[in-house]
């Protein structure tokens, strides 16, 4: 029997995300789902977000054991966990522990291929808006991250990071200051329902 899949689609210009209800029932059954195989990876379009809604989080961020650390992103790699890992974000009691415009792009687009959400004709423009969502966040990370490479300034130092987070929300304001044509073209919230059958434990695709 298919079971009913709620999907609501937020506008929220760059920090747009998708919410799934099925995923409080995750048919993976092991209370983590994809967060079991997956390390989050914030980029500094992230941390402008942060900076400028919860600060406090850059410095927990940092805080964490088991970073990896690059010039201009830092991925924080998931514990083990059994028999796979689990994201240091997400509780079996309450999920993951940031809300969702706080997650990084993956964590904020993604939908387990069993949903195959995409394949749904009145979908479609909100799988082209989603693909445009996730090229425009590339090329502002990547515009972020020759600004300070130019200068010499990487989070690998720490001793830099301070300079980095001070400049980076201007830098972030000023590349987004005259937001894309495609922002406007989904309403800010939608939502629809699908149907699909389950399948249950490792056969359900992540």
């Amino acid at each position: 029997m298919a079971e009913e899949i709620r999907l609501v689609f937020h506008n929220q210009g760059l920090r747009s995300y998708i919410e799934v209800d099925l995923c409080r029932k995750c048919p993976r059954q092991d209370d983590k789902g994809c967060c079991g195989y997956y390390s989050p990876v914030f980029y500094l379009c992230d941390f402008a977000y942060m900076l400028k809604n919860r600060a406090d989080l850059v410095d927990y961020v940092f805080s964490l054991p088991n970073l990896t650390v690059l010039d201009a992103s830092v991925t924080i790699n998931s514990a083990p966990d059994g028999a796979s890992y689990r994201c240091q974000f997400h509780t079996s009691e309450k999920g993951c522990l940031l809300p969702q415009q706080l997650r990084e792009s993956v964590c904020r687009h993604f939908v387990c291929p069993g949903i195959a959400w995409e394949k749904e004709e009145g979908l479609k423009d909100w799988k082209l808006f989603f693909e445009q969502i996730g090229e425009y966040e590339i090329n502002l990370n990547q515009r972020l991250a020759d600004s300070f490479s130019s200068r010499g300034l990487s989070l690998r130092d720490f001793r830099q990071r301070a300079e980095i987070f001070n400049e980076l929300a201007a830098e972030f304001d000023e590349l987004t200051g005259t937001a894309p044509d495609f922002f406007s073209t989904r309403p800010l919230r939608e939502e629809f329902v699908i149907y699909r059958e389950l399948t249950f434990g490792q056969d359900w695709k992540l």
